[in-house]
């Protein structure tokens, strides 16, 4: 019997809204517990519509889709439901009530255990504050615990919606773009942060990121798509510069190309000779 948590065989899976074709094509991966995996490949080649569909919230079109040994989208809407909370997705822009105190907006990972006297009770007085700084703190967010959401920066209603992934009880952490607002010291943080409660809780983390010196950095596993499908999945110490532009031909400069800015001031410098 397979111990992976995650196993996608020939997987297919349309756009979100069903109306652009596939967003994922013949897509056959596995996925163990406590493993790091970092996603990377050009915009628009399918990372966030992977964990969409790995956080059981986007149906597959075809092929096979199993979470924790169990095609989850033939359970019960109750059973799917049970199984979302053994998994936590973080996307790009969380989802928080703009009115709402982050204080009150932290502690709602914890809603699926709570009832509803419990929940409603936590609006008015938040049920565990302590926890909830705690888990802000390691975010260096600390001093917001009572901000009201809406007067958070991009980066802090990130780390704020990261804050509630401490809180929450899952077995799979599922973190889109978690670094597109932050400069480079928050960065760094922000993923030594979900490493290691990853490591501490054996969970498996898998997250897309736009920076591959910092996913080859910090991740062992690399799965690389574009248009769509899987161009490479490789421990990170075969992975190649080679491999890296190839992937991104046509998006970013070669690597010893002027940059935009650079192409500007060449030729301006051109014009006034």
């Amino acid at each position: 019997m397979s111990s992976a948590w995650y196993e996608l065989q020939g997987l297919s899976v349309r756009h979100i809204g069903g109306s652009r074709g596939l967003a994922l094509q013949d897509i056959s991966l596995a996925f163990e517990p406590g493993e790091q995996v970092a996603l990377i490949g050009p915009s628009g080649a399918g990372k966030t519509t992977l964990l969409s569909t790995l956080a059981c919230a986007h149906k597959p079109d075809s092929g096979v889709f199993k979470a924790f040994g169990t095609d989850p989208w033939q359970l019960t809407d109750a059973g799917r439901h049970a199984m979302r909370a053994r998994l936590f997705l973080a996307p790009q822009t969380p989802p928080l009530p703009p009115r709402q105190r982050v204080v009150t907006a932290v502690l709602a990972a914890r809603l699926p255990k709570w009832s509803l006297g419990q929940a409603l009770l936590s609006l008015f007085k938040p049920a565990d504050p302590e926890a909830a700084y705690r888990a802000l703190s390691r975010f260096n967010l600390g001093d917001k615990l009572y901000s009201r959401v809406d007067r958070l920066s991009g980066g802090e209603r990130q780390r704020c919606g990261l804050a509630r992934l401490l809180l929450s009880s899952a077995q799979a952490f599922l973190v889109d773009e978690p670094l597109s607002a932050l400069d480079p010291a928050l960065s760094q943080l922000t993923l030594n942060t979900l490493q290691q409660e990853a490591r501490e809780r054996n969970a498996l983390l898998v997250c897309s990121l736009h920076q591959v010196d910092l996913a080859l950095a910090h991740f062992p596993r690399i799965v690389a798509l574009k248009n769509g499908r899987v161009a490479f999945d490789l421990p990170r110490e075969q992975v190649t510069q080679a491999m890296v532009d190839e992937l991104y031909l046509g998006e970013l400069p070669p690597a010893n190309s002027p940059q935009p800015d650079e192409m500007a001031a060449k030729l301006a410098v051109g014009a006034c000779l």
